[in-house]
């Protein structure tokens, strides 16, 4: 058999187990499955903030049933795993990913049917990570960073605020402006969308094809700058690039392990393009003692005090703490997927790092290609020299330059090595 023939083979193959997977994962809805209705709000506020949200293994069963078989779904997934292996071989790089993606669906299947117990935090540290996990032997962990930056911004308060930070654009302004924005960085423009939402808890939330922004509320220059960045730039990009992958559409869908490189990915863009702000990091490591919080055992009263003695408003440390226990109880353990973003920072920036020491770093713009994790860089990157998938269209300017960020990452690696404590002390009679 001719090569081409042999690779139009093995191209076919992948390209429909490929859709088998973004088939089947299709009805999974996580966050349509842990949402909390408004009446549970109401009932908290009515209450002067004194009862416990009423929510407990029933509430989901009733108020979000899952829209398919669970047990169903499981043996469809099981079946796509072994028809990997069959036409694939047990040591095929693109069936690895796939085989994952597989389990990794399986498994929030088993987290969706365990909401409201404890097993669903179980499944969600395994699927997400915990707070006191460690990068590496002896390394800080994301409690920790949530430390330091709280201790830092703590030093610099408002000296950083301008005009930039008044929240004087309405919901309905901020779609027009994040529109234009947008259609001019995305070629297809057409297809692009940005609406009003009254169903999400984030500020802004990313689909398929569009953008939604939370109804009612005012936002900053800096606060649509980041939409912008982290769900255009990154999450809708990287989704339109995955959809343009002829042979691996799977790119296009994210399973849990995808979830941390694609925050990770998102805040670190924020940082490189400088869209990012000290009042956005702490909302961000806030999120990791949230969850360290509920895993150490504090409930939604112990956590909502703790969003009010940041500053927040009543609403906002509601919807704050809301999106720790959503899935599970209020006495219950966190559902951690907040800590995605920050956790994937860490590793995309260390990942980085290190490929420019390595020779490796035309394989960074490849994080952009779909819903990627960075286990997988190394093996995408055959299957792109093979043919099997294309280029990302849609790359970043800070990260389509390799050169520029090469010469970033250079200098890092030489100031990682300085002690700071030492230079704090030679610095102390110019710092006062």
């Amino acid at each position: 058999m001719a090569q081409d023939e042999l690779l139009g083979e093995y191209a076919q193959a992948i390209r429909e187990l490929s859709e088998l997977i973004v088939m089947a994962q299709k009805p999974i809805r996580i966050l349509d499955s842990l949402k909390w209705d408004a009446e549970i709000e109401d009932h908290f506020f009515k209450s002067k903030c004194k009862t416990l949200p009423l929510i407990d293994r029933d509430y989901y069963l009733k108020k979000n049933p899952l829209s398919f078989d669970p047990e169903k779904k499981k043996e469809e997934f099981h079946n796509i795993d072994r028809a990997i292996r069959r036409k694939l071989g047990q040591y095929s790089g693109i069936g690895s990913i796939m085989q994952r993606m597989c389990y990794e669906y399986i498994r929030v299947i088993e987290m969706l049917e365990a909401r409201g117990t404890p097993k669903f935090t179980e499944i969600s540290q395994e699927l997400y990570g915990s707070s006191d996990d460690a990068f590496h032997i002896g390394a800080p962990t994301l409690k920790d960073l949530a430390t330091v930056v709280h201790n830092t911004l703590s030093n610099i308060k408002d000296q950083v605020k301008t005009a930039e930070d008044e929240r004087i654009y309405t919901s309905e302004e901020t779609v027009t402006i994040l529109s234009d924005r947008l259609g001019s960085y995305f070629a297809d423009r057409e297809h692009i969308r940005v609406e009003l939402s009254d169903g999400i808890i984030a500020d802004a939330a990313a689909g398929a094809d569009k953008i939604k922004i939370h109804n009612g509320l005012k936002f900053s220059l800096r606060e649509i700058r980041t939409f912008e960045i982290h769900e255009g730039w990154v999450h809708l990009g990287t989704t339109l690039n995955g959809m343009a992958q002829p042979i691996c559409t799977f790119l296009s869908k994210g399973a849990p392990s995808s979830t941390v490189t694609q925050e990770g990915l998102a805040i670190i863009t924020e940082i490189f393009t400088f869209s990012s702000y000290p009042g956005r990091v702490r909302r961000l490591t806030n999120r990791i003692s949230a969850v360290n919080m509920a895993e150490g055992g504090a409930n939604f009263f112990d956590v909502y005090q703790f969003y009010r003695e940041q500053n927040l408003t009543e609403e906002d440390s509601y919807q704050s703490t809301v999106r720790v226990f959503r899935g599970s109880t209020p006495e219950g353990g966190p559902y951690t997927k907040d800590l995605s973003y920050s956790k994937g920072f860490i590793l995309i920036y260390n990942y980085m790092r290190l490929a420019v020491q390595r020779g490796l770093v035309k394989r960074i713009p490849l994080l952009f290609v779909g819903k990627t994790t960075l286990e997988d860089l190394h093996i995408l990157a055959d299957l792109q020299e093979e043919g099997i998938i294309t280029p990302p269209r849609y790359i970043p300017p800070q990260f389509a330059d390799i050169a520029a960020l090469s010469a970033w990452m250079v200098y890092s690696l030489f100031l990682n090595r300085l002690d700071l404590r030492r230079l704090a002390l030679d610095f102390k009679g110019i710092l006062q």
